[in-house]
């Protein structure tokens, strides 16, 4: 890949958004010359690079805390792409990422598409395709930071709630009427709708269906709910 130099700056530029750090592209390629080309087309597109020779140096590296993403090359010297793109998964999904190969093979873009990668490009390849790539990796990368964001929230409101409270919760979620839940609880109807009014306020609710979408995201309801001589000790 080269640079191509009448390509005029501004319409590389492209701009974070106000409310976010601006962006980074991890590039693990161990060719040199792969490394430096793409460093420069990243920050002349107003991004900052950050370049590895391998998945080691990339893994022994920090993570950072703004939208990113990752350009990474299928065959690496130690750990490859596609084993790197597996270890990560689960833990960097704020983290899309781009392969790019000189060696591509369909069995082995499916597989990296499958595993949820956003491209997979063959060198040589045009410069407007990967900041293509780019741009639609680190929109997927800022909504799943929002969501991650999001979850905290919502996580912190559920811990704000007392024990009684996270019971009721769970039973009228379910689906069960106040006077269901006063039975299961052995507590009276005017307690249970002062919990239940409680587990609305704390949980910002605006209505029940809004509660029974909140606990969904959390996993609430979904499981049996506990047998009544278990939970009438926490009155």
């Amino acid at each position: 890949m080269h640079i191509n130099p009448s390509i005029p700056h501004d319409e590389l530029k492209r701009t974070a958004s106000a409310d976010t750090q601006t962006p980074i592209v991890f590039v693990v390629d161990d060719d040199v010359s792969v490394r430096e080309a793409l460093e420069l087309l990243i920050d002349s597109a107003g991004w900052i690079a950050q370049t590895f020779a391998s998945a080691a140096d990339f893994l022994a590296a920090d993570r950072p805390g703004c939208p990113n993403c990752m350009i990474l090359d299928v065959y690496l010297p130690d750990l490859n792409g596609l084993d790197l793109q597996k270890l990560i998964s689960d833990d960097r999904r704020e983290m899309p990422i781009i392969f790019v190969t000189g060696q591509g093979d369909i069995p082995t873009s499916v597989k990296a598409m499958k595993a949820g990668a956003v491209e997979f490009l063959t060198k040589p390849f045009e410069e407007s395709d990967l900041l293509n790539a780019v741009e639609d990796a680190l929109r997927r990368s800022r909504e799943a930071i929002a969501l991650d964001s999001d979850m905290d929230t919502l996580r912190a409101r559920h811990a704000s709630l007392s024990r009684r409270e996270r019971q009721v919760l769970a039973l009228v979620v379910s689906g069960l009427m106040n006077k269901q839940v006063a039975y299961e609880l052995g507590i009276s109807m005017v307690t249970v709708k002062t919990h239940r009014g409680k587990v609305m306020e704390k949980m910002q609710a605006t209505s029940f269906a809004d509660l029974v979408n909140l606990a969904g995201k959390l996993g609430i309801g979904r499981e049996p709910t506990a047998a009544p001589e278990k939970l009438s000790s926490a009155r």
